[in-house]
């Protein structure tokens, strides 16, 4: 194979040295230290247990896979989807609870509103962008192997050569940034979804993210 044609293969069909684990490591702390110090009354009676499964959960996946993510293990990926499914449901409980307080009149300090609202919608950026990272072409181990030829989601990285072209690859960081924008602008911005788990996962987090806005606004 040339080398120009060897350059001109997008980089989704190409393998690479993988991704490091440290800034999803980073963020999950982030998101277990925000629902541990949520207020009693917008956590679970076992919110305590949740967030200890959830270290235990991301203490596993260091173990299994301290450093770059440079192949796809099915038991690695497992964990990775267990952990941000806990993480998910915990926050979607906290929204619920938060509903039901503001129904009921149960939270009157404006401090209390916006930094329960504040910390729910992070981590919903958070959890979100875990999962498009987990989702697109089979997670970060897959893409590492170039298992999968068809992305869920379309970076302008892609299409333009002077952005990169196919010497340009997504890292965890590009699919926080998409998670923040869909969560800010409640619909895709310049990364757009091709699959339709893509599409609903980016429709569920616009529903969460405008719920939790409207809430404080209203509120």
């Amino acid at each position: 194979m040339s080398e120009h044609h060897s350059h001109s293969i997008p980089h989704w069909h190409r393998r690479s040295a993988g991704e490091h684990r440290i800034p999803v490591l980073i963020v999950v702390l982030i998101v277990i230290a925000l629902q541990y110090v949520l207020p009693d009354r917008l956590s679970m009676k076992f919110q305590s247990e949740i967030c200890l499964l959830e270290a235990l959960l991301l203490l596993g996946l260091l173990v299994t896979s301290p450093g770059r993510i440079s192949r796809h293990r099915v038991e690695v990926r497992t964990l990775g989807i267990v952990l941000t499914s806990v993480m998910t449901l915990s926050n979607i409980a906290s929204l619920f609870l938060l509903i039901r307080l503001l129904m009921t009149s149960g939270i009157s300090s404006p401090n209390e509103l916006l930094l329960s609202g504040g910390s729910i919608w992070l981590a919903n950026v958070v959890v979100f962008s875990l999962w498009f990272w987990e989702l697109d072409r089979g997670g970060p181990g897959a893409r590492a192997e170039a298992r999968e030829l068809h992305p869920d989601f379309y970076f302008p990285q892609m299409q333009d050569p002077a952005l990169g072209g196919s010497k340009w690859e997504p890292n965890y960081f590009d699919y926080l940034y998409t998670s923040f924008t869909n969560a800010s602008a409640f619909s895709p911005t310049d990364v757009l979804p091709l699959t339709r788990m893509a599409k609903m996962l980016m429709m569920i987090q616009a529903m969460i993210s405008l719920m939790t806005i409207g809430l404080v606004v209203v509120s």
